[in-house]
């Protein structure tokens, strides 16, 4: 992970998120789940974030990214949710099963290369210059 470059900014900004099938059914396998990593690497090209790791369970999955500063993660989350449940439903009929296929639910945090630790005591370190 190195820190990415733009005309006038330097930033580092990865997400890890994880979102579930609606009443956590196991239905990302086979091939919903090779159609659904093909669907987040599509999305993720577009936003023009990278795709660091990428792990699809039958009940839930673990994405990595690393994004722009400038997209919202909620926009990239939007995104990635909504582009496969709409595809995915029109590929796989057994899914319109379910009411929608992903919870309005997910979880986001963010990793860098420093710590919190680090950075709270390179803040606490400016007032004694």
């Amino acid at each position: 992970m190195e820190y990415q470059h733009a005309r006038n900014k330097v930033y580092l900004v990865n997400y890890h998120l994880i979102w579930c099938p609606k009443r956590r059914r196991r239905v990302l396998v086979g091939d919903i789940k090779t159609r659904l990593e093909e669907i987040i690497k599509e999305v993720a090209k577009e936003k023009n974030t990278e795709v660091l790791s990428l792990e699809i369970l039958p009940d839930h999955l673990h994405l990595f990214v690393s994004s722009h500063p400038n997209i919202p993660v909620h926009l990239l989350i939007k995104s990635f949710k909504g582009r496969s449940s709409n595809l995915l439903r029109k590929e796989f009929p057994e899914l319109l099963k379910l009411p929608s296929l992903w919870t309005h639910s997910y979880f986001v945090s963010t990793a860098g290369n420093v710590s919190s630790e680090t950075i709270l005591k390179y803040i606490e370190a400016q007032s004694t210059k």
